[in-house]
């Protein structure tokens, strides 16, 4: 089967029921040579079918944990199984069911950009700058941060990673006075608040414009480089969102995804990543009320498997990742099929070097 984009008409044209009936016996027939992964965000038809699911870094690790799974397909966007391939064993192999599920915010730092960053952050002050990758980044953006004595960073995990970037090395840190953040300025930003910092212990690098944008005054004032980048899911919530849901739901639990910009945050009750929210709903008592600001497929699936609580998205409309929705049941049955007729399509490979590189930054966040 030849490597391609364009999805056969037998799939694009099979209808649900065909489509689930197939997955599920391609599934049989595969065994334990198949594991399949399922990020929070995923659409439930594709869902359902996951052996794991969570975030994508959980996933990744879950992935190396299944030494008889020859064939690992990840049902999320395209840095994510870049990740599940650096974490995996030399036998397995990842395939992503739709090679156009991208990461728009992973895709706003490309490697020669951020490179060019850091060589002009550091050419400004003699102070040590740490680069830190959150994990929606590419493996090149990975494998660049762990070169450069980094490590990466989750939404979960965020806070120690910074910690560490900023502890002297005698006491196990990695010895900067500075953080260089990429990709997400506003999950950096809001773990800085966190942190104690303000404002004026920011800056924010623009790499559309020379330097950044930057003086070196800037980044000798700044403890914290934040690369321009956002996620556009979590750019549709705002501040008069959270103040509609006071005044809808007073006596609802307002909790946001830290990719939310400051301003939401600031007036949220409680942010946290993916796996958080979904346990804080799940140690909540009955009656509880919540309204939630990330992606709507996680939320509208917590307000179903918590029937005995109020759940809803924080946004109007529903707030969806169009690229983790290029995952659909005829991309995961075409992958399947391949897979069973043994020329797998949509495999995911990272070279030796790069692999190598961003490994180091993701086993120095797992030790920290």
């Amino acid at each position: 089967m030849a490597e391609t984009d364009q999805i056969p008409a037998e799939y694009a044209a099979a209808d649900h029921q065909t489509l689930t009936q197939r997955i599920a016996l391609r599934k049989r027939e595969l065994g334990n040579r198949l594991v399949i992964l399922g990020h929070h965000y995923q659409r439930d038809e594709v869902f359902q079918f996951a052996d794991f699911t969570g975030d994508s870094l959980k996933l990744s690790r879950q992935a190396a944990e299944q030494a008889d799974a020859e064939f690992i397909v990840f049902c999320g966007v395209h840095f994510m199984a870049e990740s599940a391939e650096i974490l995996s064993a030399p036998h397995q192999r990842v395939c992503l069911p739709n090679l156009a599920a991208g990461c728009a915010m992973a895709d706003m730092a490309e490697y020669a950009d951020v490179a060019a960053a850091l060589d002009e952050l550091r050419a400004m002050t003699d102070a040590p700058i740490v680069p830190v990758a959150y994990v929606n980044s590419t493996a090149a953006i990975k494998a660049l941060t762990g070169r450069a004595g980094g490590a990466c960073c989750t939404s979960s995990n965020v806070r120690k990673v910074f910690d560490w970037a900023l502890r002297p090395a005698p006491d196990g840190g990695a010895g900067g006075r500075k953080v260089f953040a990429v990709p997400d300025q506003h999950l950096a930003r809001n773990t800085a608040a966190a942190m104690g910092y303000d404002e004026a212990d920011l800056a924010t690098y623009d790499p559309h414009q020379p330097g950044g944008g930057l003086s070196a005054e800037d980044v000798e004032r700044a403890t914290f480089v934040l690369w321009q980048g956002h996620c556009y899911v979590h750019q549709l919530f705002t501040r008069d969102d959270v103040e509609r849901a006071r005044q809808d739901e007073p006596e609802a639990t307002i909790m946001v995804h830290p990719e939310c910009p400051r301003a939401v945050v600031d007036a949220a009750d409680r942010a946290g990543s993916t796996e958080q929210i979904r346990a804080a709903v799940g140690e909540a008592a009955p009656g509880s009320r919540w309204v939630i600001g990330t992606e709507s497929n996680m939320v509208e699936r917590l307000a179903r498997e918590h029937p005995d609580q109020s759940i809803r998205v924080l946004s109007a409309g529903r707030a969806t990742c169009v690229q983790m929705a290029r995952i659909d049941l005829p991309h995961l049955l075409w992958t399947l099929d391949a897979i069973a007729a043994g020329e797998p399509i949509h495999v995911i490979r990272v070279a030796d070097d790069v692999a190598d590189d961003a490994r180091t930054a993701l086993q120095r966040m797992i030790a920290i």
